[in-house]
């Protein structure tokens, strides 16, 4: 099991960043208390300033991890935009100082969900995403959404050629999993190739559906947080992602998942196919050099992904005409 993520504390932020937080908030911040979860590589904490407002704030700093400022940036321009009424974050506001990027968002009165998942709270997740892809976003919002299929033709490609199915990351699956992945490198391919052309729609799509970006209200519904991947697709993806996410804990609680209303009308052959790209997205990323600042993320890549593929083989069996169009 891969070591958890530590986060930068809040005392060690420069004292100009510090300071500029406390103005952005209107009083200088006098608690800070980090918060647990996820891979960014600055820090994160639930503060109360000293006239008593309470938010959440994190930051990023380009010394630590070059992309991590940018990822904040596009997380503040998505995160402005998202419809009121939604169940997300709020975002109070950007400090931008080149180097270091802090977002402050308003408190949410909750927790992160449980792992291993709790039924109930899975639900809610799944509910969350139900209502944001309820209706196609706004056009303020659309503006500045990618979309999910261009995203998804890349992971795909990474089973293109055979080398991923003999790679030593599938070597490490364990015996079955490794032997099924390859002896069907080439219906992976083909599998995953189908993905791009099933993800497209005109929904929000948040695109990192995880225990860790859900937090739970104490009325039991959930918000879902942390948007800087956010793209514009199909309105089952996420809550596939999320089960997904599940089965690394809870893996017969995430097919019992499946008899959600999310996936009433989406064909068992789409939701294979976008598993297979992402499996093989996770997999090959697995492999590349460590991120800097964020040491755990290529084990939980593999971890995920390894989670997919038995998934998948459980789903396809080892019969030789799994890759039917209608199964």
């Amino acid at each position: 099991m891969r070591e958890p993520h530590r986060r930068m504390p809040w005392d060690q932020l420069p004292a100009t960043v510090r300071h500029e937080i406390g103005a952005l908030l209107g009083s200088p911040v006098v608690s800070a208390r980090s918060q647990p979860g996820g891979f960014s590589p600055g820090s994160a904490d639930l503060v109360m300033t000293a006239d008593g407002r309470r938010a959440f704030v994190k930051t990023a700093h380009a010394g630590v991890n070059a992309q991590a400022c940018d990822i904040h940036r596009r997380e503040a321009v998505v995160t402005a935009r998202l419809p009121d009424g939604a169940p997300v974050t709020r975002l109070i506001g950007v400090v931008d100082l080149g180097d270091w990027v802090a977002l402050a968002f308003e408190e949410i009165e909750g927790r992160q969900a449980r792992e291993p998942w709790d039924r109930g709270e899975l639900d809610a997740a799944l509910d969350a995403y139900a209502h944001l892809s309820s209706a196609p976003p706004a056009s303020h919002l659309d503006a500045v959404l990618g979309d999910l299929s261009d995203e998804v033709a890349v992971w795909a490609s990474a089973w293109d050629g055979g080398g991923l199915a003999r790679s030593d990351a599938t070597a490490r699956l364990g015996p079955g999993v490794a032997h099924w992945v390859s002896t069907r490198a080439d219906d992976l391919a083909g599998l995953a190739a189908r993905a791009p052309s099933v993800v497209g729609g005109d929904r929000l799509v948040h695109w990192d559906g995880r225990a860790d970006n859900v937090l739970i209200r104490p009325d039991g519904t959930a918000v879902i947080i942390d948007w800087p991947w956010a793209l514009r697709g199909a309105p089952w993806v996420d809550p596939l992602l999320l089960l997904a996410n599940a089965r690394l804990s809870s893996p017969e609680l995430a097919d019992a998942a499946l008899a959600h209303p999310t996936f009433a009308e989406v064909p068992p052959h789409a939701l294979d196919a976008l598993l297979a790209a992402v499996a093989g997205g996770m997999l090959a990323n697995s492999l590349q050099p460590p991120v800097p600042g964020i040491p755990t993320l290529r084990a939980f890549q593999f971890e995920q992904a390894a989670a997919l593929l038995s998934w998948l083989r459980e789903r396809r069996g080892l019969g030789a005409s799994w890759v039917a169009p209608d199964r």
